[in-house]
């Protein structure tokens, strides 16, 4: 039996030996198994699409990019090719039960949707069967979820005690079942890859209070703490150095991922940062609790010692939190920046499904102990380097022990094949296959003190990149999402990290040859891997590109009620410019309800009826006070309710302002200034609604569903052309009649 564990943090796998987080399921698969020190990803390239994807490399052809920031170009172009084989199509050509859980960041934009081709999701890459979301994160109490090969809601809300966690061990637990009771013999391989614990960090609260005041000291003396943990522990070799903690010159450093100094904050400040330090750490506990009801199980039933368990984490702990943290993490995504004071002001409802919170920069760079930066700066070890823990009884006679082998994210699934006595076809389904690019570890299973088999690994990721080879590593000094190009002009650092684990001291003046050769290295991988063109725009604009799709451009699109919900990536896009809304419905007098609805409490906007009264709410990023218009009260019978907002230019950080106007049939009933985000609502879910607002909803006026009663909704058409709303309120009602 096989299965992998992943959790999206650098913190949460170092804990048993380093950290301040009670993680007793990791220290006990420790314990009785390996524990690999340098094991490597490419930040945002994550095991989610990589650990059971095989193929040249990490980045496979077409995944060099989170899907969110595809632009085309061979290697970035969002879609695994014939070429390459998953480790769910081979092993389920081999007689394995394949099962996926949680986290599936594989899919193009286009077609996350109900009517999007199915192609690139799990059950048509290899997986029998499916339960998680699609994307890059969801809300951890109000998730977007696919069963196998279609959205459902979820089956419980907050108020039920539902998190999202929960829910996919659940899932799991109940697919692990199915297969003993009816096919006992045949073996399985299983994905599991929770929410947690990328952003947003939410969890019970009963957790998060176990870790008040643990951080109050800081991240600069967590540094100093744990780095002694692992240097006693063997985690670390003796004499490892910190890096700093703000290692960049200004003029290459990105100011977004700014560290301040702790000693620097006011003493709110220290109290609100270290609030969000507790919050990950009950979130990582919570996970990693979820994670010990499978291994409870797999004991349980005999199974645990003839299962190879990959227990892991992807690139280092996550810097979009900003300088002063976040109380949502879209705002990152929107190029806008945090606000202290409203930070201050959620401090006590961090990790509650009023914030979508992500701790500051400084935990970001101490989670990632003892290396330079974090997640997204792939040339250095905090955004790469992660522990792994193998555990596997029947096969490995070593037992809590420690590996320090440099292996990277690709030599999972060669080890995985090595394991099984199964070869990756030459050729899959009539097409030749890309060679496996990577290495066995099985080697190290029961050698501690050999080599590596591991030659050469490079990385690259939004504008940054780097490359390991034969126990050096070159690092170009670039920033990522700085726009600011010139990547020739790059200075590079080296490091000899067999003897400078934390990549502290650059030996590049000492050893120009020696870094001469290692940029010829990462260039010839480059090509090899389809990695250029480099890019490394802003956040916001890869996030807002214009990318072909399967349906024809338009300007006006009309939705009915009774649809799921549709998803940010097909539906209207208002982001940037002038649009309008017109619903076309019959009221009742008792008629109430959510006519149209996208996005949620963290950015979105509603048209929806309440006590008789027409409402508009625009929720930018979710700062209050929420941005409402209201008419008087409506009357029963047929109307044409909508709004309309005239974007007249650009605020302060690029979002649109202008004025909307509220009507009733061709009545103003309500005007005024508001400003509109140009980035997207999310990342993932809370898509478009018709008629209700499924999972968060938008506007604080309302719980979710509010269902639309007491009339009858025909439909919502949205239009972002230059037509006047008076014209488009007559053609709309017309063709609504009609349909």
């Amino acid at each position: 039996m096989l299965v992998v564990l992943y959790d999206d943090t650098g913190l949460a796998s170092w804990s048993p030996y380093g950290g301040r987080i009670s993680m007793p399921t990791m220290d006990r698969l420790a314990d009785n198994g390996l524990t690999y020190t340098q094991w490597h990803t490419t930040a945002l390239c994550s095991p989610t699409r990589s650990v059971f994807l095989t193929g040249r490399n990490h980045h496979l052809n077409g995944c060099g990019v989170i899907m969110e920031g595809t632009n085309g170009f061979p290697g970035l172009s969002g879609r695994f090719p014939e070429e390459c084989a998953t480790i769910g199509h081979v092993l389920q050509d081999n007689g394995y039960s394949t099962f996926w859980i949680g986290k599936d960041h594989n899919v193009p934009e286009e077609d996350v949707s109900p009517g999007g081709s199915r192609v690139q999701w799990p059950l048509q890459q290899g997986f029998d069967r499916f339960y998680g979301f699609l994307g890059g994160e969801t809300n951890n109490w109000y998730p977007d979820l696919v069963e196998d090969n279609h959205f459902i809601e979820p089956p419980a809300t907050p108020e039920d005690g539902y998190h999202l966690s929960k829910d996919l061990a659940d899932q799991a637990l109940r697919m692990l079942r199915n297969q003993k009771a009816s096919n006992p013999s045949k073996p399985w391989y299983m994905w599991f890859c929770p929410g947690a614990n990328h952003a947003p960090h939410h969890a019970p609260e009963e957790y998060i209070e176990k870790y008040r005041g643990a951080f109050d000291d800081g991240y600069e003396a967590y540094r100093e703490w744990v780095l002694a943990r692992m240097i006693e522990k063997g985690i670390m070799p003796e004499g490892t150095e910190l890096t700093p903690l703000n290692p960049l010159p200004e003029d290459d450093a990105n100011a977004a991922d700014f560290v301040r100094p702790w000693d620097e904050l006011s003493a709110d400040e220290k109290k609100l940062f270290a609030r969000f330090a507790e919050v990950f750490a009950g979130f990582s506990e919570y996970t990693d609790a979820q994670v010990g009801r499978l291994v409870d199980y797999l004991e349980e039933t005999g199974q645990l010692d003839n299962t190879i368990i990959f227990y892991c984490a992807d690139n280092g702990a996550s810097g979009e939190g900003s300088p002063d943290g976040s109380v949502n993490e879209n705002k990152f995504f929107n190029g806008y920046p945090d606000d202290l004071k409203e930070n201050l002001a959620m401090m006590d409802a961090l990790g509650s499904a009023d914030t979508y919170n992500h701790y500051p920069t400084g935990w970001a760079a101490a989670f990632s102990t003892p290396f330079q930066m974090f997640k997204r700066y792939s040339q250095f070890a905090g955004g790469t380097c992660d522990p792994m823990v193998i555990h596997w009884p029947k096969g490995i006679a070593a037992k809590g022990e420690v590996r320090h082998q440099y292996h990277h994210v690709t030599d999972v699934v060669a080890t995985i094949l090595d394991v099984v006595g199964v070869e990756m076809p030459a050729v899959y389904r009539g097409v030749e296959q890309h060679p496996l690019n990577g290495v066995s570890m099985r080697y190290s299973f029961d050698a501690h003190d050999v080599p590596t088999q591991k030659d050469v690994q490079y990385y690259s990721m939004l504008g940054t990149r780097g490359i390991w080879k034969d126990g050096w590593k070159a690092a170009a000094i670039h920033a990522p999402l700085t726009g600011k190009g010139n990547f020739d002009a790059d200075r590079w650092e080296l490091y000899n990290v067999e003897k400078d684990r934390s990549e502290s001291r650059d030996l590049a003046v000492e050893h120009p040859e020696k870094l001469k050769e290692m940029i010829s290295a990462w260039f010839t991988e480059a090509d090899a891997n389809d990695v250029l063109p480099l890019d490394d725009r802003s956040a916001r604009d890869q996030l807002t590109i214009d990318r072909p799709q399967a349906e024809p451009p338009r300007t006006r699109y009309t939705y009915f009620p009774d649809a799921v919900a549709v998803p940010e990536s097909v539906a209207v896009n208002v982001r940037g410019r002038s649009f309008k809304i017109v619903a076309d419905v019959d009221l009742g007098v008792d008629a109430q309800g959510v006519l149209f609805a996208h996005g949620s409490r963290f950015g979105g906007h509603t048209l929806f009826i309440k006590d008789d009264r027409l409402h508009y709410v625009y929720n930018f990023l979710g700062i209050p006070p929420e941005q409402s218009f209201t008419s008087e009260k409506l009357s029963a019978g047929p109307h044409a309710l909508g709004m309309e907002f005239i974007r007249e230019g650009a605020g302060e950080h690029g979002e649109s302002v202008g004025v909307c106007r509220l009507y009733v049939d061709d009545t103003v009933v309500a005007e005024g200034p508001m400003r509109a985000q140009i980035g997207k609502f999310t990342l993932c879910g809370d898509g478009l609604c018709i008629g209700y607002d499924s999972a968060d909803a938008v506007s604080r006026e309302y719980t979710n569903p509010f269902p639309f009663t007491g009339g009858k909704l025909l439909g919502v058409t949205v239009d972002v052309s230059e037509e006047t709303y008076i014209d488009l309120e007559l053609e709309a009602v017309a063709m609504l009649s009609r349909e």
